[in-house]
C-alpha cells in the first residue's frame, strides 16, 4: 500500500471513530478554548503518519514560522527530557489548537462529561475501549511507522534520510534504535501483532474517569 492509499486510509479510520463515538460524544462539555488536556496531561501521542501529514504542513508555512514552531517542539522535547508536563506546542495562546484538523488520533479521541478539574475528564468506558481498538487499526496501517509522544516523532520526521525511507515504504528500526531506546518510541508492526503491548495513545492519561 503507497503512502497516499495509507493517509486516505487513515482519515477513514478517523471517520469511522467519529461515526461510532458519537453517541458518547454528544454529551461532551468540551467547547473552544478549553486546553485543559492540551496543557495539563502533556502526552499528546502520534504514529507516523500522523507526523508526516503535520510535517507537511509546516513546510508550507513561510520561514519564521517554520522556524517558531520548530522551536516550540524542541523546547517539548527538552522538557518531556526532564519528565515535566508541558503543554503542547502547536496550543496558541488562545488556547486553541493550530492543527486542529490533522490532529493525532490521541487528541480526537478525548472528551469529557463533565468540566475539567484537578481530577481530569469524565469519558465512558465504551469509548475508552471502541479508543483502543482504533489504535490498533492505526498501528497496523503504519506497520513501517512508530509511535511516540509528538515532538519525538516530529524530531524523526524532519530527518531526511528517515523521512525519505519511511515514505519509500522502507523500515530498518536499526537506524533509529539509540534514538527509539531514549524516548520510548514503539514500533508499530510488533505493537499491532502483541495483544500485550499498546501505544501509550491508547492509554488515557491516569487521572481520567471512566463512566
Amino acid at each position: 500500500m503507497d503512502i497516499k492509499t495509507k493517509l486516505k486510509k487513515l482519515k477513514e479510520i478517523y471517520d469511522d471513530f467519529e461515526i461510532q463515538a458519537r453517541p458518547f460524544k454528544d454529551s461532551a462539555v468540551c467547547k473552544v478554548g478549553c486546553a485543559f488536556c492540551c496543557i495539563h496531561f502533556g502526552n499528546v501521542d502520534a504514529i507516523t503518519m500522523e507526523g508526516l501529514i503535520i510535517h507537511e504542513w509546516i513546510e508550507t508555512l513561510d520561514k519564521p514560522d517554520q522556524i517558531n514552531i520548530r522551536k516550540k517542539i524542541s523546547k517539548n522535547m527538552k522538557k518531556r527530557e526532564k519528565r515535566s508536563i508541558t503543554p503542547c506546542p502547536f496550543l496558541k495562546k488562545d488556547n486553541t489548537c493550530r492543527i486542529y484538523t490533522m490532529r493525532p488520533f490521541s487528541c480526537r479521541q478525548l472528551y469529557s462529561l463533565r468540566k475539567c478539574t484537578h481530577s481530569g475528564p469524565m469519558v465512558h468506558r465504551q469509548a475508552v475501549e471502541l479508543a483502543k481498538k482504533t489504535v490498533k487499526k492505526l498501528q497496523q496501517l503504519d506497520a513501517t511507522g512508530y509511535s511516540g509522544h509528538i515532538s519525538y516523532i516530529l524530531h524523526l520526521i524532519a530527518k531526511p534520510d528517515f523521512r525519505e525511507l519511511y515514505k519509500s515504504g522502507g523500515f530498518d528500526p536499526v537506524k533509529i534504535m539509540p534514538f527509539g531506546k531514549k524516548y520510548g518510541i514503539i514500533i508499530n508492526r510488533m505493537v499491532s501483532s502483541s495483544s500485550m503491548k499498546i501505544m501509550q495513545a491508547t492509554s488515557l492519561p491516569s487521572n481520567i474517569t471512566e463512566k
